[in-house]
């Protein structure tokens, strides 16, 4: 059957192009001078090279003017994507939505939509607490809250899905612990809670499955659990370790603060090295680099330097470390071998910064985001946000095949296992941009 009539559920919608002026709010933003169009590109539209064609072929939208096929009024502010390793379903975080969305692979239904609100009734599903998390200010209820789901990842081959939370609903400037969610995706329900610090954002499982690391964008500190068990009651926190210094937060109850640049290192792109024995963490806010953590004995050694800055999404793949740098528009990388022989003059004490070349760098397009390889290794695909296209490299001599546009503004990507397919999640600005997600066809020549 052919992808089109595969995801006859989605109909072609026309182009639409809008002016507004840049909204402060994020590192890329504050450094793009130009205004940005707001785009919602018409279906069908094609980048074919010689060696890879990319299809605009689908998408779920919530935003004005959108087609009323296409219509969910679920999709709020998308902010990640993350097909099942079976490849038979896909789980949509809206992130101002308070939403996990659940759509069948094929044919583009949607199976269930999982809100993310608590009250005193859901106290059985929080796990004990851990020690290293402390609310500083005084709230009444905070078990009482709706969480806005950030990224996802899987853990336990597919079993369950991690979502934690930029914040809990009553934090306004997300300065006290937040939360993350467990989902059973056999049954597609909530089954666990556990506290987090403040701002979490990225999450990611080592490859042995055994540990899971949050990334706190809040306050320069990353969690590490034991997920070992296959027991959900058993998985606990190991250590909340420190990036340099942790930030004291005493901000406002009433007055908001923008926490997208008043927070430190800004950390953001996590992965584990495929043996298992480091973690490396991208430091997309002042400073840079990327932050080192010895899983042998949990603790922060120091900072790589070297990568350009505003640092974004960490991928570890055939013998490379692969970034993409934000505000810049770029996707760098440098093997591993090379960068962990740097590593190995840290000691978390005196030596706590040192700087690798060997980086090689290709153009993409303004505010580089996600970042994914195709299965075959052979192309990195982009989700880039200021220039509102997917853009396609190619991994071998790290040189741009070319873009295709995206409805505004792309943050979240994923790939297929068998990588025939793309989708993107375009999260929007205070209700203004692409509140969709696009999906791609890919059809290797």
């Amino acid at each position: 059957m052919h992808a089109l009539n595969r995801f006859a559920s989605f109909a072609v919608a026309g182009c639409l192009f809008l002016s507004f002026p840049v909204l402060a709010g994020s590192p890329q933003e504050d450094t793009q001078k130009r205004t940005p169009k707001l785009v919602h590109p018409a279906m069908g539209s094609v980048l074919s090279t010689d060696r890879i064609q990319v299809t605009f072929i689908g998408r779920k939208q919530h935003f004005t003017g959108g087609d009323q096929a296409t219509l969910d009024r679920d999709i709020q502010s998308p902010k990640s994507v993350n097909i099942h390793p079976s490849g038979k379903k896909y789980y949509v975080n809206s992130l101002e939505g308070g939403k996990t969305v659940v759509y069948d692979f094929q044919s583009g239904e949607k199976l269930t939509v999982i809100n993310h609100k608590f009250s005193e009734e859901d106290l059985p599903l929080w796990a004990p607490p851990s020690g290293f998390y402390a609310f500083h200010h005084h709230y009444d209820h905070p078990e009482s809250f709706t969480g806005k789901p950030v990224e996802s990842t899987f853990s336990h081959g597919g079993r369950y899905l991690w979502v934690p939370y930029y914040r809990r609903s009553f934090d306004l400037n997300a300065q006290d612990p937040s939360a993350m969610a467990v989902i059973d995706t056999e049954r597609d329900e909530i089954i666990r809670l556990f506290e987090t610090g403040p701002l979490p954002k990225m999450v990611a499982v080592s490859p042995d499955g055994t540990r899971l690391a949050v990334t706190h964008w809040g306050d320069n500190t990353v969690g590490l659990m034991d997920i070992s068990s296959d027991r959900p009651e058993d998985w606990h926190y190991l250590e909340n370790i420190v990036v340099d210094y942790q930030l004291k937060l005493n901000l406002s109850l009433t007055q908001s603060v923008n926490r997208d640049i008043n927070s430190g290192y800004c950390l953001r792109g996590t992965v584990f090295t495929p043996d298992n024995r480091f973690l490396f963490v991208g430091c997309m806010g002042s400073g840079g680099g990327i932050a080192v953590i010895d899983l042998k004995d949990n603790t922060y050694l120091g900072r790589v330097m070297g990568a350009m800055s505003n640092l974004r999404h960490l991928v570890i793949r055939n013998g490379f470390l692969y970034a993409s740098i934000n505000s810049a528009g770029y996707v760098q990388r440098i093997p591993l071998a090379k960068f962990l022989a740097a590593c190995s003059s840290l000691d978390g004490k005196d030596n706590r910064k040192v700087k690798v070349d060997g980086w090689v760098s290709c153009k993409v397009a303004a505010g580089a985001r996600t970042i994914e390889i195709s299965p075959n290794g052979h192309f990195i695909f982009a989700a880039c946000n200021f220039s509102s296209c997917l853009a396609v490299v190619d991994a071998t001599t790290m040189k741009l095949l070319g873009t295709i546009p995206a409805d505004s503004y792309p943050v979240g990507l994923d790939v297929s296992l068998d990588g025939r397919y793309v989708f993107t999640t375009s999260q929007g600005r205070n209700g203004i941009g692409g509140n969709a997600v696009d999906i791609f066809e890919i059809t290797y020549k």
